[in-house]
Order: C-alpha cells, then structure tokens, then sequence
C-alpha cells in the first residue's frame, strides 16, 4: 500500500484551489487522481504567475500556485465540451469511485456529466459538487472566488485594524477549508458505500463553510445579539493576546489563563500586575483591556524578541516571534516536521519541485509524495488507454480531431 486510500481513482473535474485541495489530499493518501483539464489551456492556475517551475524544454506551465495543489495527479488534457469528449469522461467515470467538480450549479448537465448522468451508469459513485453557494439557495447561480466569500461570509468583518478597512486573509483561506471539508466529507461518504455499496451526492459550497469556521466568534454573536468587531491581532474572548512590539521586532503573546498571566507578569517585572484586582482574572482583563494592553506593550518594547522568547517558554507562557516565510522555512521545527519537501520531476530543469509538506502523520500509512504536478496533458495517452480501454487507433483519432491533447 502507498497509503490508506490506496486502490481509490478519484476523478477530478475540479480547477483553482477548493476542489484541488480536496483531491490532492485524496492523492497525498494513496488515491489515483486523474485530473481532467482543458486541452492547451488546462487549469486557470498553471498561468497565475509569476513565478513558474522552468521546465527542462523551456515551457513554463506550471505556476508556482498550481504546485501548490496539484501533486499526486495525472493530467488528461480532454475537452468534454465535445460529443467524444463527454463520451471519454463518462467512461472514466465507470472505473472511478469519486467524481470532484467545480463548475457552476447544473454546469456539467448538458455534457452528461451532472450528478444524475453519472450515477445512473456507476450506482456506487460518490460525486462531490463544490461551488460557491451551494446548490440551493437564492445566490446557488452565483459565481464564488474566494475574496468574494471572505466578504459575504463575514471573515472580513473581523479582520484588519480596528480602525482601518475590512481585510481578508492573506491567503485563499475560505477555498483551502472547503476543500477540507469536501475531503472529509468523501471520506465519510465512502465509510457509508462500504456498508450500503450506495453512493451518493456531496454538496459543499465556499459560503457555507466560510461562514461555519466563524466559530467562536460567530457562537459570541449568535449567544451575545452583539455585532464583534474588527481587533487586528488582538482576541475577543482572552487578554493579553496579541502582537506585540519588541526592542528589534514582534512577538505573539498568547496568555490562555489566569496562571499564565501570573508567570508573564513575574518575567515582566510586575508580578504586581497578577495581584491587581483590575487583572487578576480573564474578565477583569477583559473589562480593563486598554489599560493592561498599554503597560504590557510598554514592557514589551523594553527588551529583544529572543529575550522574551526565552523567558516566557522557560516558564510555559506561550510566545513566539512573528516570522516571515524565509524564516519559516529555515526554521528546525518546520524541517524536522517534514513541512518543506522536494518531488523528483525529470520534466522540470533542475530535476525537481519544491512543494508544502503534508501535515498529516499517519504510523502505519504515511502519506506520500509519488508524482510531482503534472505537465498538462502529460498523462492522457496512459490514462486512456490503461483505465478508459481505448485503442491506440481510438486515441490517435481523438488526437487528430483536437478532442485530447
């Protein structure tokens, strides 16, 4: 076995970030997943760029975005808009387990491609639509990008300066935990089929999971009828919890308890801070939030950041230092953690790919790093032929009439 999901086929329709994420996970834990892309174009991705791998023949279509959630695939560059085309997925579909797709609500209907055409001709398929809004609802036909959901799922509202604009996270964070969710949710899916040997539809839309990883501040919401605001580093529920500044930089200082108030206050040079009726407790510190932020961030621009870091670990406050990416990198506990790998690729110059470690650690099926992301189409013939049964007379005709590429 490669990995827990090992003998699964997952055929992936999907493109951008929320259904890749999904099925990279899928691959990550053994499963064969065939990426179905657009010929000469494929995934929106490979061209979000610079910077692109440099190929060893000098193409460049693979960005360093579409890295970044397409390793463990096989691309087949076919354009189902076609009646062959069509005819070549739904084949694949007979042999495959999971159908992940991205497209607009009732998009695939018309190629036959949908939820219905499928599971008519593969009963025991699970077939997980990934969309903005969902498939009901009255937003159901609208288009969903990631910022557009930070936005309406409320994110934004919570995040930047407490003066300054609504923010979104650095990162596509609203498509990277939907594509979580949607990997979750298949698996629970495919627990299900082993016991009823039926499939069903999976459907996971970027709003509702937007609006669901809100937690606690939304849970603040929905049992205070207060609106939260926007605090920059800064908790609603625990104080100190923020950024701080530092003699030579910043940290971030995470007190969780009253204990832990009492040791930083003690390494502050104010133990009299933990005796103070005003702070003593989490909500008094909470109610005197601007009076203990104003003495701690004084304290803490006295001295260095390795200083504090030091200091407060020692006694198990946590506090760390806030890094950028070359420092995250570099950093022993991201190496040991395995959080930087490297994939062979003979298509690349330097005869490999940089990727982001899996996180998950599996003892007995580690996940695994078994194909770099795919040059477009550099699977199609082998995917055709191994899993869809076409003959070489069969592909080459497909070739000729532009249908694969």
């Amino acid at each position: 076995m490669s990995g827990p999901l090992s003998g699964l086929v997952v055929l992936d329709l999907s493109r951008i970030l929320a259904g890749p994420t999904c099925t990279q996970l899928l691959g990550d834990l053994g499963a064969d997943v065939i990426k179905v892309e657009r010929p000469g174009q494929g995934d929106d991705t490979r061209h979000w760029g610079p910077p692109f791998v440099v190929e060893a023949n000098g193409g460049r279509d693979r960005s360093a975005y579409f890295l970044c959630a397409n390793r463990n695939k096989r691309s087949v560059a076919v354009d189902f808009a076609t009646e062959d085309g069509a005819a070549i997925v739904r084949r694949l579909a007979t042999q495959a387990d999971v159908v992940v797709e991205n497209y607009k609500v009732g998009g695939l209907a018309k190629y036959g491609l949908d939820y219905k055409s499928l599971s008519a001709i593969n009963p025991r398929l699970i077939y997980c639509s990934i969309s903005g809004f969902g498939q009901t609802g009255p937003n159901s036909h609208q288009l969903g990008y990631d910022a557009l959901i930070q936005a309406m799922g409320g994110i934004m509202s919570l995040t930047g300066e407490p003066n300054g604009m609504p923010m979104k996270v650095g990162v596509g964070i609203a498509d990277v935990v939907c594509g979580l969710y949607a990997a979750n949710a298949i698996q629970a899916a495919l627990r299900w089929r082993g016991i009823s040997n039926q499939g069903q539809h999976i459907d996971i839309a970027l709003y509702d999971t937007q609006v669901a990883w809100l937690i606690n501040e939304a849970t603040n919401y929905l049992v205070s009828d207060q609106l939260p605001r926007r605090r920059g580093t800064a908790h609603p529920n625990i104080v100190p919890y923020q950024v701080f500044e530092t003699a030579d930089g910043h940290v971030m200082l995470a007190v969780g308890n009253d204990g832990q108030f009492s040791r930083f206050a003690t390494v502050a040079g104010h133990p009299e801070w933990a005796r103070d009726d005003r702070f003593a407790t989490n909500p008094a510190r909470l109610a005197h939030r601007e009076s203990l932020v104003a003495l701690v961030a004084a304290a803490m621009r006295s001295r260095k950041t390795c200083w504090w870091v030091d200091a407060l670990v020692a006694v198990d406050v946590p506090c760390g230092p806030v890094r950028d990416l070359a420092q995250v990198f570099s950093d022993g506990q991201c190496t040991d953690r395995g959080l930087k790998v490297t994939i062979n690729d003979a298509s690349a110059q330097t005869g490999t790919v940089p990727g982001i470690g899996n996180p998950i650690k599996l003892s007995a099926t580690p996940v695994s790093y078994r194909r770099a992301p795919p040059r477009l189409g550099a699977d199609t013939v082998d995917v055709l032929a191994s899993t869809a049964g076409l003959s070489d007379a069969e592909i080459a005709r497909l070739k000729q009439a532009g249908t694969i590429g």
